[in-house]
């Protein structure tokens, strides 16, 4: 983050997950439904009662991404946020002010929605979240969202507090 006061922000990234398991090539090769099974989709090669040797590679597909989610605090638009978020599922992001008041954004280190936008759009983020509206936006959040529309293509919200926002699996 890039703030006048201190201001933490997050990324929270999932390791890889394991690859598929593929239960019908496996019991073309002859492994048993079971325990055989679980080993393979470990990672351990297997020794079947013939004496065939299955390798995992045989069975089991590529690892699959994890999910990852940036949140920004109190921050104005920064190149260290994209060099974090790098593709992120979900960048969560300060957007203090809309375009209205972007000199006051400048003047108090803070974010605009647009600002927020083309973070999102620079980073190839997949979702967005709009957070830390100023309260003087009473009226509702719709400037913000369609300024940050005209910058970034994926989707956008603004959560109410305590809301929960799903992250898929980019695997679906």
């Amino acid at each position: 983050t890039d703030h006048d006061a201190r201001s933490v922000g997050y990324a929270l990234i999932e390791d890889e997950r394991k690859g598929r398991f593929d239960r019908e090539r496996a019991e073309e090769l002859g492994v048993p439904a079971g325990p055989k099974f679980s080993q393979l989709h470990e990672g351990n090669t297997v020794e079947l009662e013939d004496g065939t040797v299955v390798d995992p590679d045989q069975v089991v597909g590529d690892p699959r991404p994890g999910r990852s989610i940036v949140y920004t605090g109190d921050t104005r638009p920064t190149v260290r946020t994209i060099e974090v978020a790098d593709e992120p599922d979900l960048l969560i992001h300060d957007a203090t002010f809309a375009d209205d008041r972007a000199e006051r954004a400048t003047e108090t280190a803070h974010s605009t929605a647009r600002g927020a936008a083309e973070i999102a759009s620079r980073a190839d983020a997949k979702r967005l979240a709009l957070v830390h509206i100023s309260s003087r936006y009473t009226g509702g959040v719709e400037d913000h969202l369609a300024e940050a529309r005209e910058v970034f293509d994926g989707e956008t919200v603004v959560p109410e507090d305590g809301q929960k926002l799903e992250v898929p699996y980019p695997d679906g």
